[in-house]
């Protein structure tokens, strides 16, 4: 389970810091994988309507957006984003990486590809302001649903604390903590006693990205799962991209990962090898299967949706 906080605030030891701060360490608590993404110290430049993204899928934009974030997007169980409220609204930095998700909305939109996370995806957020007025927190609220659903996530709910204005507010006020804790564990229910899966190949680039993304799509909600390669490649593949985007599933975003990487979060269950010459690390007490699935490596997409379905088959049969 990977908890992915966004700190919208450029205070980097404000109120905002503090309270997801606190957030996170809960949640490692129930046993995530947490990441921050400290919004303010990247590089995202704001939207520019090129509308490459309605039309391809992509942002043509290179920076912290592309080579980071939106894989980080995609990767996370649950994104929490966390902003002090700017005239009734989230901070400028953290509004520049939401307006760029409109690639996200255009994905599941307008090209109809069906992002296998999403289902189980949570979103939560986190607010405060200085001024005690009804409206305050209105317009984040609204900005907050349509950003997770873009990206995939259910708008689980939030925090929101008036008359945080002065250093130390956030620490001070009466019920943060148990309000933070009562509400990750809420959050998190759901993700915890998962069994866990670790698919493994090679390069992690293919036939590993398949099984754990036809693994989410059906279990999703009874099964974590994790991907790995021996010797991990600089992308995934792109025959199998336009493969499973043939059968509707959004594979964009994925990056190959160690399997030394896949298992930071917790010890699998289960490790599956795909038959490509991998080698796992020795881990104990692990059930262990090998499914000899024909290497697709440099092959035609014909033989590519050959692999696909014969993944799919054996998918089902291990749920």
């Amino acid at each position: 389970m990977m908890v992915l906080g966004l700190q919208g605030s450029p205070r980097e030891k404000g109120n905002t810091a503090f309270l997801l701060s606190v957030f996170m360490r809960e949640a490692k608590k129930l046993g995530a994988q947490t990441h921050v993404i400290e919004v303010d110290k990247k590089n995202i430049i704001p939207c520019r309507e090129y509308t490459v993204c309605s039309k391809k899928g992509f942002c043509p934009i290179d920076d912290d957006m592309k080579n980071e974030i939106y894989p980080l997007l995609r990767k996370a169980d649950v994104i929490v984003a966390a902003t002090p409220i700017f005239f009734y609204h989230t901070t400028a930095q953290l509004k520049a990486l939401i307006d760029r998700c409109q690639v996200f909305w255009s994905r599941k939109y307008l090209l109809k590809l069906n992002d296998p996370g999403q289902k189980f995806r949570r979103g939560f957020l986190l607010a405060l302001g200085a001024s005690k007025g009804e409206n305050l927190f209105d317009g984040v609220h609204l900005t907050a649903k349509y950003f997770f659903d873009a990206v995939g996530a259910g708008y689980d709910g939030s925090l929101t604390y008036r008359q945080i204005a002065d250093s130390g507010d956030m620490e001070k006020h009466p019920t943060v903590l148990k309000d933070v804790k009562e509400a990750v564990s809420t959050l998190l229910q759901p993700f915890l006693g998962k069994k866990k899966v670790l698919f493994a190949c090679r390069e992690n680039a293919c036939c590993s990205q398949i099984a754990s993304a036809f693994t989410q799509l059906f279990a999703g909600d009874k099964i974590e799962v994790v991907s790995g390669g021996s010797s991990p490649a600089s992308q995934i593949n792109p025959v199998m991209v336009e493969a499973m985007k043939e059968k509707g599933i959004d594979m964009a975003f994925r990056r190959p990962q160690s399997i030394d990487a896949a298992v930071l979060a917790g010890k699998p269950d289960i490790i599956i090898t795909m038959g490509c010459g991998e080698e796992c690390a020795f881990i104990s007490d692990v059930i262990r299967q090998e499914w000899n699935i024909p290497d697709p490596s440099g092959k035609p997409v014909e033989f590519m949706r050959n692999v696909r379905d014969i993944i799919e088959k054996k998918v089902i049969q291990m749920i």
